[in-house]
């Protein structure tokens, strides 16, 4: 029996008008769709009138699901994985399985789309011929303080996810390291309804948002950071 095949599909950060079409039709024809969150799937299947069926693959879960798949996978069932957002492996579950199936000999197809990462490259008007990608930060200052200031070594524009619950937290920490001059750009609810770029330095956003109860999630783009 042939082998299935693994797609690993890229699903819109926000919007769901930014789904591809060759998105949409790989998810139509798989067996099984691997979702990070079965909720968030099943909503962007509504939209798109997909009826797979879909099995939940998170971080919490991945390392005794993987398993199950790749058997599946070499059974002939043809795979789909999504994350919440945007492109699988990158700061989300993805890597576990691709590592796992390329190990029996198959070979992962990708599916390209929108990613929070190019949106935030793009959306900040900042040099990045050259940029670092780094995701979400350590959840503790500290350790976080001791990341930035290796960012900051580097001397490299650099891209941050960050949480509504820690945003401030981190804009103060970049403050405390680099300085209350530092630029940030940070994008909040990318491509959403509610979409909001806010550029200034770290030192003005701790005081102006201190207070402030945000919603949503954001990309924190630091243009060149630099000793």
């Amino acid at each position: 029996m042939c082998s299935g095949k693994l797609y690993l599909v890229a699903t819109p950060i926000g919007n769901l008008g930014d789904m591809t079409y060759r998105a949409v039709e790989v998810l139509k024809s798989v067996d099984l769709i691997a979702a990070e969150d079965t909720r968030r799937a099943k909503k962007l299947m509504a939209h798109y009138e997909v009826s797979a069926h879909v099995i939940s693959y998170h971080s919490h879960n991945e390392h005794k699901k993987t398993d199950e798949l790749i058997e599946k996978l070499q059974s002939g069932t043809n795979i789909a994985l999504v994350t919440d957002a945007g492109m699988p492996c990158v700061a989300d579950p993805g890597f576990l399985i691709a590592r796992a199936a390329i190990a029996v000999g198959i070979e992962p197809e990708i599916i390209p789309g929108v990613s929070a990462t190019t949106f935030a490259v793009a959306a900040a008007g900042v040099p990045v011929d050259r940029f670092t990608f780094v995701g979400f930060l350590a959840p503790k200052s500290a350790k976080r303080q001791r990341q930035l200031n290796d960012l900051k070594e580097a001397g490299e524009t650099a891209i941050i996810f960050e949480s509504v619950h820690r945003i401030n937290k981190l804009v103060s920490d970049i403050a405390t390291v680099c300085g209350d001059e530092q630029a940030v750009v940070i994008i909040r609810e990318a491509t959403k309804l509610h979409e909001e770029r806010i550029r200034m330095k770290a030192g003005d956003f701790v005081k102006q948002y201190k207070d402030k109860k945000w919603k949503g999630e954001f990309v924190v783009v630091l243009p060149r950071v630099s000793n």
